[in-house]
């Protein structure tokens, strides 16, 4: 009997079979976007059981859970893993059409050698075989990490870190390469009530005190230096519809006096704070050779309840409103004019930005690096067959898919990594439906070799991880 998920799952074309099986599957990771812990590498972390290696933190599975009316006490509340893990495996048969659908049984398959469809009925026995695994020295993190080929993998971090673990695993010599990654959000968050604590907390960290804008760039200069000792290639930054066509710095001295006293700074004077910052940044990123990523379009935390009772990152974000062309281009052209353009990876949360942000993109391309400007990987609530195909061929359309530095985890499980051969899968069908239908050649050497690069060599050339 033919298994959900086997050799030619979504390849539905000798090429795109060829493809896959040829020079996709073959190919390390480098996982350059993710919210592992890296404390939890450090210390092998090892899993009671699968219901805490999938359940815990995941609020793509708590969404669903709670649209099938789970009670929260399974969902984020103090029921045990055993009973969260039945929960979660009883609305798995009416989660068709969803990615984790497809994710879940990956993962299964790939850590685990599972090819029952998980249900009521399978439940226990799923249970009990993972758990085998889990509990055994191959199911701590490490061992899930190298045994899904992974060369590198980049963590997502706060510049007020210390980055203790990185350091630590940097001296021990764990086989793959655990980066972190400079992301300043909460620096740039200044209409956030916490502003206040942690421009403090940022201010120790660095050793400067924060009284003005000066400071704040000061503090944070001082921060990337010490990120870019300890192997940083990476910032991240993210927004919702950000305005950067406003540029007053006066305003924005203004909005770090207020946020420093408690204060709420206007709009106007948000947005002068973030363009004057970013544009700072910009500047600081492409001196030290960084990539830059900017995440647009989240608006977070819409359930005040929830949020009240449970905090942020629980499932109660959503897709908001798209970025405006001048807003992005203004970011954009304001360092490409100084010359202080970093190599930069956008990325959309709203799909109908797809072609805006490609075409963006080819606007500020030139000869330092191929590629220099990407439409990223389809990102969060776009990261399903649907979302992965529509971004792929956006950019195939509009921008030069061959320089694509292709797929990411963004994941805070060990166990996410298969979400990679579900990209993989899902661009060898595109392309190899393309020589099927006679739009593209039937040459396997040489595409091969674009979709290997797709893959891997892309990003770890661009990224540069060992310089």
């Amino acid at each position: 009997m033919k298994t959900f998920i086997n050799e030619e799952f979504l390849l539905t074309t000798e090429a795109a079979r060829r493809l896959y099986h040829e020079h996709a599957e073959k190919m390390p990771i480098f996982d350059y976007h993710c919210h592992l812990n890296p404390a939890e590498i450090y210390e092998n972390k090892r899993f009671s059981d699968i219901g805490e290696a999938w359940l815990a933190g995941d609020h793509y599975k708590w969404r669903v859970m709670r649209a099938n009316a789970v009670p929260e006490k399974y969902v984020t509340g103090d029921a045990d893993y055993h009973e969260k893990f039945n929960r979660f495996a009883a609305v798995m048969p009416g989660l068709i059409g969803n990615p984790i659908y497809h994710w879940s049984h990956l993962e299964l398959k790939r850590f685990f050698g599972i090819d029952d469809l998980l249900g009521p009925e399978t439940a226990d026995g799923i249970w009990e075989c993972a758990n085998r695994k889990l509990q055994s020295p191959e199911g701590a993190a490490r061992s899930l990490i190298t045994e899904s080929n992974v060369r590198a993998l980049c963590t997502t971090d706060d510049p007020a870190d210390d980055l203790k673990y990185h350091s630590l695993l940097a001296e021990e010599g764990f086989s793959t390469k655990v980066l972190p990654t400079f992301r300043p959000e909460k620096a740039l968050n200044i209409t956030d009530p916490g502003f206040p604590a942690y421009m403090e907390k940022l201010g120790n960290a660095a050793g400067v005190k924060i009284s003005t804008i000066d400071d704040v760039r000061s503090a944070l200069a001082q921060r990337l230096d010490y990120f870019a000792e300890r192997g940083c290639r990476l910032s991240d930054h993210s927004f919702g519809s950000p305005d950067f066509t406003i540029w007053d710095e006066k305003a924005a001295e203004e909005a770090v006096r207020k946020g420093l006293a408690g204060e709420i700074p206007t709009e106007y004077e948000a947005a002068a704070y973030q363009s004057v910052m970013m544009d700072w940044l910009g500047a600081k990123y492409a001196e030290k050779d960084f990539t830059m990523q900017l995440h647009i379009g989240a608006i977070r935390n819409l359930n005040t309840l929830r949020y009240r009772a449970l905090g942020a990152d629980v499932g109660c974000d959503s897709i908001g409103d798209v970025i405006s062309a001048e807003s992005l281009a203004a970011l954009l052209d304001r360092m490409a004019v100084k010359d202080s353009l970093p190599k930069t990876i956008l990325y959309t949360l709203n799909a109908a930005d797809n072609d805006k942000l490609a075409a963006a993109a080819g606007c500020f391309q030139d000869e330092s690096t191929a590629g220099k400007i990407q439409f990223g990987s389809a990102w969060w609530f776009n990261d399903h067959y649907d979302g992965m195909t529509a971004q792929i061929k956006s950019l195939a359309n509009i921008g030069v898919l061959s320089r694509f530095v292709g797929m990411l985890t963004d994941s805070r499980s060990f166990l996410s990594y298969p979400r990679h051969e579900y990209f993989r899968r899902i661009l060898c069908e595109i392309v190899g439906g393309w020589i099927d239908k006679g739009m593209a050649p039937a040459d396997y050497d040489g595409i091969g070799r674009i979709i290997e690069d797709i893959c891997f060599n892309n990003v770890w050339n661009y990224i540069g991880p060992e310089k």
